[in-house]
C-alpha cells in the first residue's frame, strides 16, 4: 500500500494530457514543488475541478507511485485567481509563478517558497493597484533569496507584504531591479 501525504498546496500551473486528465504544477508547504497527475478534472461536473483550478489554494492528499505523484483528493480552501479581482493583479501572479518554475525546474523540497506565494497572493488579493510593482519585486527577491541566489536584506517577514515593507521596495526599485537581474544571472537561466 502506497503513503498518502496531506498538505496544502496552491495550483501554480495546469496541463491537459489525454481527453479528461491533467497535470498539476503544485506549490505545497511540506514537499515544495510537486508535479501530479489527476484524473477525469476536466470532465463537466468533476469533483476536483474547483480545488485544482489554478491559484487555488487546497488541502490536498497526494500518493506517490512509480509513474510519479498522483492526487487522491483535494478541498478547496481558497480560490485565490477569484480573489484577485483586477487583471492586473492576476497577470503579475502569473509572471511571479512563472519565473518561480522557471527557476526551480523540477520537483524539490523547497517549503520556504510556499509561504512567499502564499503571502504574494494574499497581497494581490487586498492591496490596492499601485502596490502591485513592488510586491512583486519583493516576491521575486524572496524567492531568489530562498533559492540561494540573493544575499541581501529584504524588508518584512517571509510572508509579509506590509506597507513599510512596499514602501522600501518602490524606494529602492533600481536596487531591487539590479539584485533580481544578478540573481537571474547566477541562476544561470
Amino acid at each position: 500500500m502506497r503513503h498518502k501525504y496531506e498538505t496544502s498546496g496552491i495550483v501554480l500551473a495546469r496541463s491537459p494530457f489525454g481527453e479528461a486528465n491533467v497535470f498539476v504544477t503544485l506549490l505545497t508547504s511540506e514537499l515544495g514543488l510537486v508535479r501530479a497527475r489527476t484524473q477525469g478534472v476536466r470532465k463537466s461536473g468533476a469533483k476536483l475541478a474547483a480545488a485544482l483550478a489554478t491559484f487555488a489554494e487546497s488541502r490536498l492528499v497526494l500518493v506517490r507511485g512509480e509513474e510519479g505523484w498522483r492526487i487522491a483528493g483535494a478541498v478547496l480552501e481558497e480560490n485565490w485567481f477569484k480573489r484577485m479581482e483586477r487583471a492586473p493583479a492576476r497577470e503579475t501572479a502569473i509572471r511571479v509563478s512563472g519565473f518561480l518554475l522557471r527557476l526551480v525546474g523540477r520537483e524539490g523540497r523547497d517549503p520556504e517558497l510556499f509561504p512567499i506565494i502564499r503571502g504574494f497572493f494574499e497581497a494581490l488579493a487586498t492591496l490596492p493597484e499601485d502596490a502591485d510593482e513592488p510586491a512583486e519585486m519583493l516576491a521575486a527577491l524572496r524567492v531568489l533569496a530562498a533559492l540561494g541566489l540573493d544575499a541581501g536584506d529584504i524588508p518584512g517577514g517571509v510572508s509579509a507584504f506590509s506597507n513599510p515593507a512596499l514602501v522600501e521596495a518602490r524606494t529602492a526599485r533600481a536596487d531591487y531591479i539590479a539584485r533580481i537581474n544578478r540573481g537571474i544571472a547566477a541562476s544561470g537561466l
